[in-house]
C-alpha cells in the first residue's frame, strides 16, 4: 500500500494552487465526469470547463512526480551516514542527526557587539523537516543513545524548545531532497545566517554575549559547564 506525504505545512510557501477538479458521478449508469477550474490570483476558482486530454496528461505526470519525490526524500546516497540518528521519510517527514564538537565560522548582528569569526561550538543534535529546524546541545557525550540528555543550544535565535528562528533567511529545500544534501543545507542555513536576538530566556548559564565575545577568534574549547540541561532526552525528539 502506498502512503502519500502530507504537505499541509508547506502550502503557501513551497506550493501554490493552479487547478481545481470537481468529479461528478452519474448514479444511473455510474459514468464519471471531471470538471476543471483554473485558480485566479486571489485564490478563487474560475473558468469552469471539462478536463481536457492535455490537462489529464499533465495531471498524470504530476502524480508520477509526487511519487518520485516520496521515494527520494531523505533517501541516503549510499550507506547510512554514521551521524544519522533517526529518519522518518513518511508523513511530515523529518531527520535527526548529530555533529561533533567543532570550530565554525559564526556571524553576529551588529547590535550584539560580538565579532564574526571562528569559534568552538559543542556537539549538537539537529531535528529538521522541509520547513523547520530544531537544534540542541550535547554535553560532549561519547556515546549517544535514546536516553541521552539534551541541553539547550547556546545560540541566539533559538527558542527554549530548540526551534530556530531563521529570520529572513530564504529556506528553500527541494521536496525530493536526499538525506546528505538535506543535512548539509540545514547546517549551512543555520551557521551562515546572522545570530541577532534571544528567543525566550538566556540559553546559557552565564552572559551569552560575553561568552561568545570570549570564544570568537580564540582556540579555547566551548565551556560545557555553561550549558543548560533540558528535562527531556533524545527519545522525545522521535515522537
Amino acid at each position: 500500500m502506498k502512503h502519500h506525504t502530507d504537505i499541509t505545512e508547506t502550502l503557501g510557501s513551497l506550493y501554490e494552487p493552479i487547478k481545481a477538479l470537481l468529479i461528478y458521478n452519474n448514479q444511473k449508469d455510474k459514468a464519471g465526469y471531471v470538471e476543471a477550474y483554473d485558480i485566479a490570483t486571489d485564490g478563487h476558482p474560475v473558468n469552469a470547463h471539462r478536463l481536457s486530454v492535455r490537462e489529464s496528461i499533465a495531471l498524470a505526470k504530476a502524480l508520477d512526480t509526487t511519487e518520485e519525490f516520496q521515494r527520494s526524500f531523505l533517501k541516503p546516497a549510499g550507506l547510512m551516514p554514521k551521524h544519522v540518528l533517526y529518519i522518518n521519510p513518511g508523513r511530515k517527514g523529518f531527520a535527526i542527526w548529530h555533529t561533533p564538537r567543532q570550530r565554525r565560522h559564526l556571524y553576529f548582528g551588529g547590535g550584539l557587539d560580538i565579532p564574526c569569526g571562528k569559534a568552538s561550538v559543542p556537539a549538537l543534535v539537529w531535528r529538521a523537516n522541509l520547513t523547520n529546524l530544531w537544534v540542541y546541545a550535547l554535553n560532549d557525550a561519547s556515546e549517544i543513545e535514546a536516553n541521552t540528555r539534551l541541553f539547550r543550544a547556546p545560540f541566539f535565535n533559538t527558542a527554549e524548545d530548540g526551534k530556530v528562528c531563521m529570520g529572513n533567511v530564504n529556506v528553500n529545500l527541494p521536496a525530493d531532497c536526499g538525506l546528505e544534501d538535506f543535512m548539509r543545507l540545514w547546517e549551512d542555513y543555520f551557521f551562515n545566517s546572522y545570530f541577532s536576538h534571544l528567543l525566550g530566556s538566556n540559553p546559557v548559564k552565564g552572559n551569552i554575549v560575553q561568552l561568545w565575545q570570549k570564544l570568537v577568534g580564540k582556540r579555547m574549547d566551548f565551556p560545557h559547564d555553561q550549558l543548560i540541561r533540558l528535562p527531556h532526552t533524545l527519545k522525545k525528539l522521535i515522537s
